[in-house]
C-alpha cells in the first residue's frame, strides 16, 4: 500500500504558474509510475500526465503538452508538476496517483493508489 499527499494548489490568475508536490510513502519500492490526473467541475476525471520510474520517461496529455512538466525524485519520495501559462480550463483538483502496473498508463484503471487531491483555481 502506498500512500500519497498532494499540496501546492491555490488561486492564480491565467497566465500564472503554480508547483504541486506529491509526498509518497509505504510500499514506495514497488511503484512502477507516478501520474497526475484531475477533475474539472461537472466533468469525469482526466489523466494529465505521467512519468516512469525505470528511465524516467514522460507523457502528456495533448492539452497541456508544452505547458505542464512532470518530475519524480524517487530518492525523496517525490513526484512534482509544474505547471505555466496556466489557463482557466486547467481549473479542477488535481490528483497524484501511483501504480505497480505496466499497463494502461492513462487511465485510472491502470493507478493503484490515489492523494486525496489539491484544488488549482485559475481566474481569467
Amino acid at each position: 500500500q502506498v500512500q500519497l499527499v498532494e499540496s501546492g494548489g491555490g488561486l492564480v490568475q491565467a497566465g500564472d504558474s503554480l508547483r504541486l508536490s506529491c509526498a509518497f510513502s509505504g510500499r514506495t519500492f514497488s511503484i512502477t509510475r507516478m501520474g497526475w490526473f484531475r477533475q474539472a467541475p461537472g466533468k469525469e476525471r482526466e489523466f494529465v500526465a505521467y512519468s516512469t520510474r525505470s528511465g524516467g520517461s514522460t507523457y502528456y496529455q495533448d492539452s497541456v503538452k508544452g505547458r505542464f512538466t512532470i518530475s519524480g525524485d524517487y530518492a525523496k519520495n517525490t513526484v512534482y508538476l509544474q505547471m505555466n501559462t496556466l489557463k482557466p480550463d486547467d481549473t479542477a483538483v488535481y490528483y497524484c496517483a501511483a501504480s505497480i502496473k505496466l499497463a494502461d498508463l492513462t487511465m485510472e484503471r491502470g493507478y493503484d493508489s490515489w492523494g486525496q487531491g489539491t484544488q488549482v483555481t485559475v481566474s481569467s
